[in-house]
């Protein structure tokens, strides 16, 4: 990304808002702002062999492994704004194993970027299906969104949550069951 046109065009937007960006409270925001959005949209700047660097680890364990409550900080694609929650994955062994600082990671590349939190909780549960060639995987996600809390509907205390389940969290109810319970949510 290329920080100072970014900062270039964050002081147009100041103007255009009717400020002064030469004002002593603005003068270093368009840079501060352009350093912000390159880390918010790392996403897209990240290979992601690297995110997880080998980190995928031969296990005769073919039990559930779960991580819960990561938190997730993304940008709205349709306003971007943020939205921000918790991320929690399960995932079955199928002879690998991933490190488990590496689950966050995942989540990280792809919520780096501008989502909706629908395809993010798709892409996380893909990703580590592939990855590790698991025999099921489990996302669930539950966000607050700022384009919904700050603007529009203007509802403080919505939360939503999404899911993606596949191969035995999909097919099998008493595997979906169990990760429900470990992740503390109970099925309608």
């Amino acid at each position: 990304m290329n920080t100072e046109r970014v900062a270039h065009l964050i002081r147009e937007l100041l103007t255009e808002f009717g400020e002064d960006p030469n004002r002593q409270g603005l003068l270093k925001t368009p840079e501060r702002v352009a350093k912000a959005y390159e880390f918010l949209t790392g996403g897209y700047h990240q290979d992601l062999k690297a995110v997880i660097n080998e980190a995928v680890f031969d296990s005769e364990a073919n039990n559930m492994i779960v991580a819960r409550d990561i938190e997730i900080y993304s940008l709205c694609e349709h306003h971007m704004l943020p939205f921000f929650g918790r991320c929690h994955i399960g995932y079955i062994a199928n002879k690998k194993v991933l490190g488990v600082s590496k689950l966050a990671r995942i989540a990280d590349y792809y919520a780096r970027r501008l989502q909706i939190q629908e395809r993010l909780t798709s892409q996380i549960a893909r990703e580590i299906m592939h990855v590790v060639d698991a025999e099921g995987v489990g996302v669930v996600m539950e966000c607050r969104h700022l384009c919904m809390m700050m603007r529009g509907v203007e509802k403080q205390n919505s939360i939503m949550s999404t899911s993606s389940v596949l191969g035995s969290f999909h097919n099998d109810p008493a595997t979906r069951m169990e990760f429900m319970e470990l992740i503390g949510r109970t099925m309608p």
